[in-house]
């Protein structure tokens, strides 16, 4: 069954305001749904950064004491290409991110902080479309990210946040989950496509580690085929997709 065989994507929701997106490593946003931050900020909506880790694993030729402090700053350079001005980091460990009740609560710790409608993650599933196995970081990550929304507004849950002032926010819509091999929803990556190039361009290091192409050709590249990778099911355009979970 071809992709344009398939049901069409519908488009994402529109009426909201605050997003939070949580993912895993530094640069899972720009290869992710950077194209659609991008067009959601121009429209003037708030969008917050949250990474479970500094990705200080990434990099084979650096250690993690010196790949993080700059993947750090890498990923705070691409969320400021698209207009993001807010990236927090809980620190957990590159590579080795466990999901359970601590990842749990300091997701749901980060959806009290900032309240918001929407929440962006990546694909949580075994593998990406077609047979390629994803990493147990992006697992554990998009599967705590679906449960601490839950959390969030569970005052019996992690009563201890409220303690620290973080009262329970049940306003979570949808979570929506990028890159899924099963996407329902998209959103159009027209305007925001030269936007998801510059910041994916941030990630020098990383990139210039990755691949021995120039890497503004590789990132157009990829950019560009993920992007219509579902467009026969959507607009015939660029677009980023997603798995929507409705709450």
């Amino acid at each position: 069954m071809t992709d344009a065989s398939l049901a069409p994507l519908r488009p994402m929701p529109d009426d909201w305001q605050r997003a939070l997106a949580v993912v895993a490593h530094p640069d899972d946003l720009e290869y992710g749904c950077s194209a659609a931050v991008a067009a959601w900020v121009a429209e003037g909506r708030q969008i917050t950064y949250v990474l479970a880790t500094r990705g200080e694993a990434g990099i084979d030729t650096l250690t993690p004491e010196r790949a993080g402090p700059l993947r750090e700053a890498e990923q705070r350079a691409a969320a400021a290409a698209v207009g993001v001005p807010a990236v927090e980091f809980l620190d957990h460990r590159d590579g080795v991110i466990e999901y359970g009740v601590a990842l749990r609560r300091d997701i749901a710790a980060a959806v009290r902080r900032h309240r918001p409608e929407l929440v962006l993650t990546l694909n949580h599933r075994d593998t990406w479309a077609g047979s390629a196995w994803n990493t147990p970081d992006h697992v554990a990550v998009g599967r705590a990210v679906l449960d601490a929304a839950a959390d969030a507004g569970n005052r019996w849950i992690f009563p201890e946040l409220a303690e620290q002032g973080l009262r329970p926010w049940d306003g979570v819509r949808w979570v929506a989950v990028a890159n899924s091999p099963t996407p329902s929803h998209a959103v159009s990556a027209e305007a925001g496509f030269e936007q998801a190039v510059q910041s994916l361009l941030r990630h020098r290091a990383y990139l210039e580690a990755l691949t021995d192409e120039d890497p503004e050709t590789y990132v157009r590249r990829f950019l560009a085929d993920s992007t219509r990778l579902h467009s026969a099911r959507f607009t015939g355009g660029r677009a980023v997709a997603f798995e929507l979970f409705s709450r």
